[in-house]
């Protein structure tokens, strides 16, 4: 069961309060999970239950996502606005430079984490930012017809669909490799996230003119890309590994752009790897 944390942040109008939706469990080092565009905390649910038993795993819904209300108006959803309202949400939850692992935009969240020296290690899996110009339209034009597909599909279609191996891979195979491991409700919860995420289109437009170009020193970095990724194609991880020599760069063998669900049993170990 998800709780809410409110905590204040300097606005233009001054300070506001901001509402996270989270979940907090297992015990010892923390570590902070953090999704991507259009998705919800839930994506991590196949692998939370293996790191909770050696971690102290704390899954959050990104402000304008899943359960967590949009920002307060005058703050912009940029690398600018989203860092500082990050660091207060460690802070009101009360860990100190917590371990942070992110999936596609919450893989280029995690390392600018990193460059501001916010968290202890980074864990990034196909993190945004790498592509060059062709890769980006092709996965801003993705995005968007998922995001489409998502408003414009009645929700009695989207369950009939789900019901089927054929139908999801239909629903989600651009993200997953696998896509009939995931169960036709988690389909549905994702398709709705999808569908009600209020901070999609401001994302979305502000990720378009982004370019992860500095390295990101003294912070250990780890990154896992899929070698099934449809959305950002694996030869970016090569460019995420110029750009960061020290990092340690892992093939994710058969996984797509969210491997969290297609390899559950990987992705956990390389998370409670990078985190030691």
């Amino acid at each position: 069961m998800a709780d809410t944390v409110a905590f204040p942040i300097d606005t233009p109008a001054g300070k506001r309060n901001v509402e996270v939706s989270y979940e907090r469990l297992g015990g010892g080092e923390p570590v902070v999970l953090l999704h991507g565009i259009g998705h919800h905390l839930q994506v991590w649910d196949p692998v939370t239950g293996i790191l909770a038993a050696e971690r102290d795993v704390i899954n959050v819904d990104l402000p304008g996502f899943g359960h967590s209300p949009a920002l307060p108006d005058g703050v912009r959803y940029d690398l600018a606005g989203v860092i500082p309202v990050l660091g207060a949400l460690f802070e009101a939850l009360g860990v100190d430079r917590p371990h942070v692992v992110g999936n596609s935009l919450g893989g280029l969240l995690a390392l600018q984490l990193g460059q501001a020296k916010l968290v202890r290690s980074v864990t990034a899996f196909s993190p945004a930012g790498f592509w060059n110009k062709p890769e980006g339209l092709y996965a801003f034009a993705l995005l968007s017809a998922m995001r489409r597909g998502a408003l414009l599909m009645p929700p009695r279609v989207v369950a009939g669909l789900a019901r089927t191996a054929a139908g999801r891979a239909a629903l989600v195979g651009s993200i997953y490799s696998r896509p009939g491991r995931r169960s036709p409700d988690a389909v549905i919860a994702e398709t709705r996230a999808m569908r009600e995420a209020t901070g999609f289109d401001e994302v979305l437009a502000a990720g378009q003119g982004v370019r992860f170009t500095d390295d990101v020193p003294d912070v250990p970095v780890t990154i896992g890309w899929g070698s099934a990724d449809r959305l950002l194609i694996p030869r970016q991880g090569i460019r995420a590994k110029n750009t960061i020599p020290a990092a340690r760069l892992l093939r994710l063998t058969g996984c797509g752009h969210v491997p969290m669900s297609d390899d559950p049993a990987l992705v956990a170990r390389v998370i409670l790897d990078a985190t030691r």
